[in-house]
């Protein structure tokens, strides 16, 4: 894997992109006084509430509250994750993204932006020539027949790009190995091997093959089917390589984003060919995980994606189990407002033979009556375990805490927390207490009150032109007055650039422990006039001045009256009170 992108580079790239361009291109934004608006596009609205500041490069939605900088925009809206959103604002503006060398990486040689590109064209041209030997090949009428007998239209054989590897050694290497170097590349990539230096055979041969392409449409790897006989394995994978990585991608994500402009749940199958069976009978939002079981990245991307992912697996001990797999791996990322549920399909069937029997209504309704998340969690840590007996009570609990624990919905927590109360005979507040970190406990926490620091620290983070109208004081951090160090901290990164803006202080913030408020600031509406922010401002930072001092204060008397203070704090006290009588 490369490096990490640089801090540098990413302070750059989001001072060269406007983020109303950005946002206009795809969204459409029209001006509202000083601001631009548009319908969100992250929720259904019929009047406009989202909002995008050119000052701030920040924009925000009234209604549902998504809110972020450049970067935020590229992954929600596009469903990229970080470093994918990063590289694609930097293709737009034809800028390289550098890498660095950390730590235990230092050997490793790192890939540029030129060799990435030469790799992405070698697979498309390897997809391509394997789509026309499906069309002009010696065995391509077997081929086609296959795939005829299989339900699969010329249509849809085009949309996922499937082709044929020949049954030739070397059929692809004669093709695209002109040169030392395109050999080499051929290796590299896992499209051919080399058992005798420089000799270079097919990896793929004589197999359906279903080319697997990223969030962006480019090919990066190739899932090939054997069509006949017991020659080697029914599925042969690409092995990962510098630009595939199994565990981060799924077949058929890319489809399924093309056909919906917004996807409102997402099936998970086991195969390709259960994926392009079913979009087939119009079942366009099945994606499947690459010979791999579905893994926490996995499950991550299809959240950033959808509210509603439903698993469909096949209903024997190996399905079962794939089913728990993708359930643990999904509980972390189970918000609010975000659905898991389970389909186990009869004995013998898959989705490719069952959609194909029953046709897209039927198949349809099995979908409707999946079973919930919580459901599947308490009939699997319930196998094998006598509930009626305090010892398989005790055992449940124990089993099914640490997962309730994952869950980030308050909402998901309780129901799970009151599921496990009645199965064990205990009250949802006793198991509650149990857990590490209750959130019931925290709820009061959840509130987000505007004190006088988060005022400052909002008007600051919305307005960085502010820093230089109050005194520069780093001794007050000493004080250790909550939310002081952070607004200190802001205050000097300000001064030190005076250009900054809002979305580039976030994302200065992103991997922080304050992130979250400082997001929830950026988009905080304070309807102070642009006139009076100033002295808003500072009237504001006086107050906290104030109580820094005071706080100061009680701590020296309280040592007078217990310890004594020497000559130096005696004649702090005796300043501090003169002060503050004088505020």
């Amino acid at each position: 894997m490369a490096g990490k992108i640089p801090r540098s580079f990413i302070d750059d790239l989001l001072a060269r992109t406007d983020i109303i361009d950005l946002i206009d291109g795809k969204v459409g934004l029209k001006k509202a006084g000083k601001d631009y608006q548009a319908c969100c596009p992250f929720h259904n609205e019929k009047s406009p509430s989202f909002t995008v500041s050119q000052d701030k490069q920040f924009y925000h939605c009234f209604g549902c509250g998504a809110h972020g900088n450049a970067i935020s925009f590229m992954m929600d809206y596009e469903k990229l994750d970080f470093v994918d959103a990063i590289e694609e604002l930097a293709s737009m503006l034809h800028m390289e993204v550098p890498r660095e060398n950390t730590h235990g990486q230092s050997n490793k040689p790192q890939v540029s932006a030129e060799q990435k590109r030469s790799d992405y064209d070698l697979m498309m041209q390897t997809s391509q020539f394997y789509e026309h030997q499906l069309k002009r090949h010696d065995n391509s009428n077997a081929v086609i027949e296959y795939l005829k007998g299989r339900g699969l239209s010329g249509q849809t054989v085009k949309k996922f790009m499937i082709g044929y590897a020949p049954s030739e050694w070397d059929g692809l290497c004669k093709h695209l190995g002109q040169t030392v170097a395109q050999k080499k590349q051929l290796v590299d990539l896992k499209l051919a091997s080399e058992k005798t230096p420089g000799r270079q055979f097919d990896f793929f041969r004589d197999r359906l093959m279903f080319p697997i392409r990223d969030k962006r449409g480019r090919v990066i790897a190739f899932g090939g089917r054997i069509l006949q006989g017991d020659n080697g394995p029914k599925y042969l994978n690409s092995p990962e390589t510098r630009i595939f990585h199994k565990g981060f991608e799924l077949y058929g994500l890319y489809e399924a984003k093309q056909a919906f402009k917004k996807l409102k749940q997402i099936m998970v199958v086991e195969g390709y060919m259960d994926v392009v069976a079913l979009s087939e009978q119009g079942i366009e939002y099945a994606v499947a995980a690459l010979g791999t079981a579905t893994t926490s990245e996995h499950m991550q991307t299809l959240f950033r994606t959808t509210d509603k992912v439903i698993c469909c697996y096949d209903g024997d001990r190996a399905g079962k189990d794939a089913a728990w797999r993708a359930l643990e791996n999904a509980l972390p990322y189970l918000n609010n407002g975000k659905s898991l549920q389970f389909v186990f399909l009869p004995d013998g069937e898959d989705p490719d033979s069952l959609v194909q029997k029953e046709g897209k209504d039927l198949f349809e309704q099995r979908l409707e009556h999946a079973s919930d998340f919580t459901k599947v969690l308490f009939e699997r840590l319930s196998l094998d375990i006598d509930i009626a007996t305090d010892a398989g009570k005790a055992k449940l609990m124990s089993l099914a805490l640490p997962l309730i624990e994952k869950v980030p919905s308050d909402f998901y927590q309780e129901n799970l927390l009151e599921k496990l109360a009645r199965l064990i005979g205990r009250t949802r507040e006793q198991l509650n207490q149990k857990l590490n970190n209750p959130r019931q406990q925290q709820s009061v926490q959840s509130k987000f009150k505007m004190t006088p620091m988060r005022i400052a620290i909002g008007l600051l983070l919305q307005h960085p032109n502010l820093a230089n109208t109050i005194p520069y004081s780093p001794e007050l951090i000493e004080l250790n007055l909550p939310g002081l160090a952070l607004f200190k901290n802001l205050q000097a990164l300000c001064l030190k650039h005076p250009q900054i803006n809002t979305g580039q202080i976030l994302e200065l913030h992103r991997d922080t422990p304050e992130f979250k408020a400082l997001s929830r600031l950026a988009g905080w509406q304070h309807q102070i006039a642009e006139e009076q922010l100033a002295i808003y401002f500072q009237n504001t930072f006086k107050f906290i001045e104030d109580q820094c001092l005071n706080h100061r204060l009680e701590t020296l008397l309280i040592k007078d009256k217990t310890q004594g203070l020497n000559k130096e704090e005696r004649l702090e006290y005796s300043l501090l009170t003169q002060a503050l009588k004088g505020a």
